[in-house]
């Protein structure tokens, strides 16, 4: 696959390392010239200097052919232009980190469904502790090949889980309706609006990601990609 990474922080790098060995073509968009010469010295993947907020940065990394863009600069209000400016130019699944949780809102109203707020993952984690709870670490759980997939259903989604036609080794394990949490099994039927949570091979990714969301044709033509620094 093909990653663009709107951000040279902790976060960016160390996913985009994670990435590269895995052999995913990686790009990453900073601001910061000194960041990008040292990060260079040490990562096998392109750097691209500039704005990622800015369309003409962000055609320059070939929308149409790059399946994730991750707006992960310190930013909130640069990510989220960033990620409506992608949204325009076509790229096929854009996430969107905030820091400030009054924003969650407000993307949501801008149709940016693939939001994180990562304050807010360690508070509940740190919350769950205080009760009591023995928390364990998603990195532990999902190894190998799992992965978990989302999605919001939509009107022909509106069916049984046991009638959705899931690719085999996939399965709903549970769901969101309203913003409340919900156990799942073969006979939950899913209403327009939950948000469902499937658990499936890395394999089944690509035919999952094709159905419920497909890639959009960028309203220009992009230009050529971006340049490695060796």
């Amino acid at each position: 696959m093909r990653i663009v990474f709107v951000g040279a922080g902790k976060v960016s790098i160390e996913t985009a390392r994670a990435l590269i060995k895995k052999n995913h073509d990686v790009v990453i968009i900073e601001t910061d010239k000194a960041r990008i010469d040292a990060l260079s010295e040490e990562m096998d993947c392109s750097f691209l200097l500039g704005d990622g907020s800015q369309p003409n940065i962000l055609r320059e990394v070939n929308p149409g052919q790059t399946d994730f863009l991750f707006c992960l600069a310190d930013n909130d209000q640069a990510n989220v232009i960033a990620s409506l400016v992608g949204r325009t130019l076509g790229f096929s699944r854009i996430v969107t980190s905030i820091g400030d949780p009054q924003f969650e809102g407000i993307c949501h109203e801008l149709g940016l469904k693939d939001t994180i707020i990562p304050s807010r993952t360690i508070s509940r984690y740190l919350e769950d502790m205080v009760r009591g709870g023995e928390n364990v670490e998603l990195s532990t759980i999902i190894k190998d090949e799992a992965r978990f997939f989302t999605l919001i259903v939509k009107e022909e989604d509106a069916v049984a889980a046991r009638d959705m036609k899931l690719p085999a080794g996939a399965r709903v394990i549970c769901y969101y309706r309203d913003g409340k949490f919900a156990h799942a099994d073969e006979e939950t039927t899913f209403r327009l609006g939950d948000e469902v949570v499937i658990l499936t091979h890395s394999k089944n990714m690509p035919a999952l990601q094709e159905r419920w969301q497909p890639k959009q044709a960028p309203e220009e033509p992009a230009n050529a990609g971006a340049k490695k620094n060796a």
